[in-house]
């Protein structure tokens, strides 16, 4: 990469660590003048950045949310991140994502240099959808994008569901069960909590009034779901050992691979698992497949779990 392209892509990610940023100080972290540091920044406008000037007695910087996408910046390890990300998705059968992750996919292998793109060319990654009782229909991601907003902003959705029309609901969380995405919501016509497949559902627009949000049935939606899908109020879903992570990997890449937990979307690149299993140190071990950051958020035991795991995996690695 050159020399100027890597600084500015050095002087992006600073602008990302935090608020404000004096020029004086971003020139010292980088090592260059401050003049080198408003010509980066005028470049970086215009690629369409938005960075505001900052009034004060050195002056400074601040990235700010802009209204349309400008040209993204990546180091090595994270276009091979991305193209790996995006290969799972434009891989996994019913989706309703794989045309535009095989778009995105392509768009990002013509801009690499020669070098990354030889490397990322060579490694080839296919999701291979688990045998499934029944084929799950594929889902816009625009209607997921719309629920998700609604939640967000606790918005009322008016939404056509099956054969049935003008459906309105409180929407709560949404939820991937056995590769099918879900909505959990309050029902208002029939004043309960129910459970809407996502690719059943045809949105109306405008949104209806907002509400306060309610109280999830057993306490958390884990417990809830749990008992509606498995029929009965066993919320451990017949499992001794339950638990509850955080992973840093998108929630249609968890849910392809967990077919009794509960995958619940946190961020675009982060989810909540729940998942059961016989004993805590396989809990542990199923958790730890997925090769990623791990937050454990419940119980402790399974907290202890990892460290007994741990302590044992070391014992085996220096033997």
């Amino acid at each position: 990469m050159p020399k100027t392209s890597s600084r500015l892509l050095t002087l992006l990610s600073l602008l990302q660590t935090r608020r404000d940023w004096s020029g004086a100080v971003l020139a010292e972290r980088m090592d260059v003048s401050l003049r080198t540091i408003r010509r980066d920044v005028d470049r970086l406008r215009e690629l369409g950045y938005p960075i505001a000037a900052v009034k004060g007695p050195e002056g400074g910087y601040r990235l700010s949310a802009g209204t349309d996408l400008p040209p993204l910046l990546f180091d090595d390890q994270q276009a091979v991140a991305l193209t790996v990300a995006l290969q799972v998705v434009a891989t996994t059968p019913g989706n309703g994502l794989a045309e535009d992750a095989e778009r995105a996919l392509n768009t990002l292998r013509q801009v690499m240099p020669s070098r990354l793109r030889h490397r990322v060319n060579a490694l080839q990654v296919t999701a291979v959808e688990r045998p499934a009782t029944r084929p799950a229909d594929p889902v816009d991601g625009d209607v997921l994008l719309a629920i998700s907003a609604a939640i967000e902003v606790q918005e009322t959705l008016r939404f056509d569901y099956g054969d049935l029309s003008s459906r309105r609901a409180e929407p709560h969380h949404v939820i991937t069960w056995d590769g099918r995405w879900y909505l959990v919501a309050w029902d208002l016509d029939r004043d309960d909590w129910r459970t809407f497949r996502a690719d059943r559902m045809r949105l109306r627009t405008p949104n209806g009034p907002r509400f306060t949000a309610r109280e999830v049935p057993g306490g958390n939606v884990a417990t809830y779901i749990t008992s509606v899908f498995r029929g009965s109020a066993d919320t451990s879903g017949n499992w001794p050992c339950q638990g509850t992570v955080v992973l840093d990997l998108p929630a249609a890449t968890v849910a392809l691979y967990t077919r009794d937990g509960l995958v619940e979307p946190i961020s675009p690149t982060r989810c909540r698992l729940t998942l059961g299993s016989w004993s805590w140190p396989s809990l542990a071990a199923a958790i730890a497949r997925f090769d990623t950051e791990i937050e454990v958020i419940t119980p402790d035991d399974l907290t202890n779990a990892f460290a007994h795991l741990a302590e044992r995996f070391t014992r085996t690695a220096c033997s």
